[in-house]
């Protein structure tokens, strides 16, 4: 016997009277106690095999909240044995507080108590009738609805105080340990109600109204910040969880962090795309009058089980995409401007991380790099902890019009110079259009993630080249953790590079060999605190000068070698020699 006729069968024993009529069970209520002018209510039982409610009971007169077969066979007092997918190993959820013995229970029925036609109109506007009001236990105060935040444990300790004119105008009530978003779960029982069942969640206490009405098990948080704090833990008993928002990009952010932490279990109702920002189930209800059940029907019918994957049509299509995007070019990757560098890695893709010791061209090297690749259109962010923007920008235009420092600031220019001076100046106005330099020093993973959307943006170009110098100058949490601090900056540069189509250039540090020098032989364990450097690099290569360093008078031509000493896709060994172009601040290949 499968599972549904298994509940099927388990109503049909217990729920005394209980007749099949067409995909429903319907049967006197058991826990109505009748009068001798009222009989009991109608207790309906949903039979539908397409249904997520199936199994659900409840009884038309409200006596009670409905729920599923583990709740109907609490009410009615039975061996848990008997229930349809016993589990003797599941235990209910606790929270690890000690709830106090004063509580609002007193308040919330006095103020039930007050409720009168004039509030029942209010509700019957947006067609929630007494019934679905009184189930859900709200109250009134003489000027504010009365809202009881009921928790597990059967009782209420705040409440939330909302003005009928205006929902802005509100305030919590009770005790202040239970005010916060971990506690802002209305009519948080039906959870446990809904045990081996279907429930929904929304925001705000209307919007749940309008289910109840229909018959819906549900539960409301007053915001989407109160959704984002619930434990996944809570719901882990539910078979299914419907979470329907308002219309909103953040709603919908919220709602899927929420259904990362449940699982497939969870479908996230959508709205059609013509409605309006903010529109919610209290809009659609007023809209759509008795149409309402039918269109939340529809919703649920065309709603699918939430993954954080995209859908095998949507990969299809951007592999395509991805392919056609490689047409024609001869570099994958970003050109630099040298051609044994781009045929030695195919153009800069990925993290390439190149390490040389202090003073051997570095920051020259990538300012060369970064600023070709701008000069072709490629958009640029320069993270500069070293030189500041204005020293970038100098041998920059030094390089570019094979003017030296020394020259420029000069008073006068002879005419050429001059002419070459104003052709690369208007070069460079061209080149800053793709380049921006960042000194900030309170960078974070978060903040380069924006500005990497704000140049793509800007530029109308869906790539980017992000320049780093360097890497052991990044800002940390924690100046003693650089080590974590490097593997954490570095994670997320895997990230970013997956995510936003970026290429990184980084500087790193080299360290020192037994000798208290930078001699030893380039490879991976010349990188200083190399940690995550091996794993997250897709080239490491190294800068390795031929001259000396400590001479900076020598007039032999200082030329280093470059050395790709790992990658992903290449074959490592020497790229090439590269002449530093003094005092022009640019580097030729040899």
């Amino acid at each position: 016997m499968n599972s549904s006729e298994q509940i099927k069968q388990f109503y049909l024993k217990h729920l005394e009277g209980a007749q099949p009529d067409g995909l429903q069970l319907k049967a006197p209520c058991p826990f109505c106690k009748p009068t001798e002018n009222e009989p009991p209510g109608t207790m309906i039982v949903d039979l539908d095999p397409d249904s997520f409610f199936y199994g659900y009971f409840r009884c038309l007169n409200r006596c009670r909240p409905g729920g599923y077969a583990p709740h109907f066979g609490r009410l009615m007092h039975l061996d848990p044995k008997l229930v349809p997918g016993y589990d003797p190993d599941r235990t209910p959820y606790v929270r690890s507080i000690v709830f106090p013995s004063k509580n609002l229970n007193p308040d919330i029925r006095k103020n039930q108590a007050l409720l009168s036609k004039p509030q029942y109109d209010f509700f019957a506007a947006f067609g929630v009738g007494k019934g679905a009001v009184d189930e859900v236990r709200i109250g009134f105060n003489g000027r504010y609805f009365i809202y009881p935040y009921f928790l597990e444990d059967a009782n209420c300790y705040a409440a939330r105080c909302i003005l009928p004119s205006n929902d802005a105008d509100n305030f919590w009530m009770g005790d202040e340990k239970f005010y916060g978003p971990e506690f802002q779960i209305f009519n948080a029982e039906e959870i446990d109600r809904c045990e081996d069942g279907a429930l929904f969640i929304t925001d705000g206490e209307k919007n749940l109204l309008t289910l109840k009405e229909l018959g819906y098990p549900c539960i409301a948080v007053p915001s989407i910040a109160a959704l984002e704090v619930l434990d996944p833990q809570r719901f882990v008993h539910l078979k299914h969880v419907l979470i329907v928002l308002k219309n909103s990009p953040e709603a919908l952010a919220s709602a899927q962090i929420l259904a990362t932490g449940l699982g497939f279990k969870v479908r996230i109702l959508k709205w059609p795309a013509n409605l309006k920002r903010d529109y919610h189930l209290l809009h659609m209800a007023k809209e759509t009058g008795a149409d309402f059940g039918r269109e939340v029907a529809n919703m649920i019918k065309s709603s699918r089980a939430f993954s954080p994957f995209s859908s095998p049509e949507r990969e299809h299509i951007d592999f395509l995409d991805g392919l056609e995007k490689n047409i024609g070019k001869t570099l994958l990757g970003v050109p630099t401007g040298f051609a044994k560098l781009d045929l030695a890695m195919n153009g800069l893709r990925g993290i390439n991380i190149m390490g040389g010791q202090p003073k051997a061209g570095k920051s020259s090297f990538f300012m060369q790099l970064s600023t070709e690749a701008a000069r072709q259109s490629m958009p640029v962010i320069y993270y500069d902890f070293e030189n500041g923007r204005q020293k970038i920008y100098q041998r920059t235009l030094c390089r570019l019009s094979r003017i030296s420092e020394v020259e420029l600031r000069k008073a006068d220019h002879e005419p050429e110079v001059m002419e070459r001076l104003n052709k690369t100046h208007d070069e460079m106005k061209r080149m800053f259009q793709y380049f921006r330099v960042v000194t900030d020093r309170k960078l974070s993973p978060d903040i380069m993630r924006r500005q990497v959307d704000f140049i793509k943006h800007e530029t109308r170009l869906d790539t980017c080249l992000v320049v780093i110098d360097s890497l052991h100058k990044l800002p940390f949490k924690n100046l003693s953790e650089r080590r974590t601090g490097i593997d954490e900056w570095l994670r997320n540069m895997e990230a970013i590079r997956d995510e936003q189509n970026v290429a990184f250039l980084v500087i790193s540090e080299l360290s020192r060999s037994g000798e208290n020098n930078y001699n030893q032989k380039p490879d991976m364990g010349s990188f200083k605190e190399s940690g995550d450097i091996e794993y997250s690099a897709d080239n490491a290569i190294i800068l390795q000068p031929n001259w000396d360093l400590l001479d900076p008078m020598s007039t032999m031509e200082r030329k280093n070698t470059l050395w790709l000493v790992a990658s992903r896709e290449n074959n490592p060994g020497m790229v090439g020699e590269y002449a530093l172009d003094f005092p022009f601040w640019g580097f030729k290949e040899i």
